[in-house]
């Protein structure tokens, strides 16, 4: 995955069914729910999907939409971005069954996201 994609969009919500069901309508995007991780995920015609998470004011803010670059080496990945000026937000966490995810801030202050999947349906 040497190019480093837009993988995953995440759109912080207080409501995924809500969520789910205003882009639905309004987009018609394809919305699973997946209430036993309190997440629901989206995939949008001709574009990168992404999820609906639970907004908590902390990590996931509304208004922070965080968009996820793929990698083949996460803890890589952060060592580069903090060698340029960038901060580690949280390090490098299991979803399971999927593989795994960090959070980072640019130089700049924004907020982005690194994914890492198992190999497993990718």
């Amino acid at each position: 995955m040497a190019s480093h994609p837009i993988v995953h969009i995440e759109i912080p919500t207080e409501s995924r069914e809500r969520a789910g069901d205003f882009y639905s309508q309004v987009f018609d995007w394809n919305v699973q729910q997946m209430p036993e991780m309190i997440y629901a995920t989206w995939q949008a015609s001709g574009g990168p999907g992404g999820g609906f998470a639970p907004a908590d004011g902390q990590m996931v803010q509304i208004g922070q939409v965080v968009a996820y670059i793929g990698t083949d080496d996460i803890n890589g990945s952060l060592s580069k971005i903090e060698a340029n000026g960038g901060k580690t937000v949280l390090g490098k966490t299991e979803i399971p069954g999927m593989g795994w995810f960090a959070l980072f801030n640019d130089p700049a202050g924004n907020k982005l996201g690194l994914f890492e999947g198992n190999g497993q349906g990718q």
